[in-house]
């Protein structure tokens, strides 16, 4: 039998926090299990495994980040949008550790299809990119750009990877603007150029 008071959704908030305090890695059912001083057979009435488990934090972590995203670029556009994007993006990353890295797994196309924040998540940068008149394939090509330097720089900088000492912000700033110029001057097609 269930035991009071655990639910999936309970069970998916404490995996979560575990994730931000401990490594998504070390997100088991038995440690919650042992968070919420049960049995591991307890939590198996809620969650079938860890996989299950992991996917449902990664489903709660999109959406979070796609809410702060999207409240962040709202009644924006161009270079505002892009900075308050990165900013947002960089942010949740470097303060939920955890739940980011559950962002990155891989996931059943069906999970994907049936969570809101996953869906948000991949229009929010095509929204983003339309504003600078970018259309496909040039608008894919600018989502795997951005995508690329915002994590990149955020996993840089959470496992201390920057060890200059010139200030970690200001470089993000330039990084931030240097996307902004790319993305104003998208190059064409590189068949494109040589057809010229």
């Amino acid at each position: 039998m269930a035991r009071a008071g655990l639910t999936a959704e309970r069970i998916t908030e404490a995996a979560a926090d575990m994730a931000d305090a401990e490594g998504f890695a070390n997100v088991t059912i038995s440690a919650l299990a042992r968070h919420f001083g049960v049995k591991d057979a307890s939590l198996y009435s809620h969650v079938r495994n860890v996989a299950e488990l992991r996917a449902r934090v990664a489903v709660l972590a999109a959406g979070e980040l796609a809410d702060r995203i999207g409240s962040a670029i709202a009644g924006r556009a161009g270079r505002d949008a892009l900075v308050a994007f990165a900013d947002a993006y960089r942010a949740y990353a470097l303060e939920h550790p955890g739940r980011y890295a559950a962002t990155q797994i891989q996931l059943a196309p069906e999970v994907v299809a049936e969570s809101r924040g996953h869906l948000r998540c991949m229009e929010l940068p095509y929204s983003l990119l339309r504003g600078y008149g970018l259309d496909e394939p040039a608008i894919t090509d600018a989502v795997r750009l951005l995508r690329s330097t915002f994590h990149g720089y955020a996993h840089l900088e959470a496992s201390g990877g920057f060890g200059h000492s010139r200030s970690v912000r200001t470089s993000w700033e330039q990084a931030v603007h240097a996307l902004h110029i790319a993305l104003e001057n998208w190059p064409s097609e590189p068949g494109d150029l040589d057809d010229a």
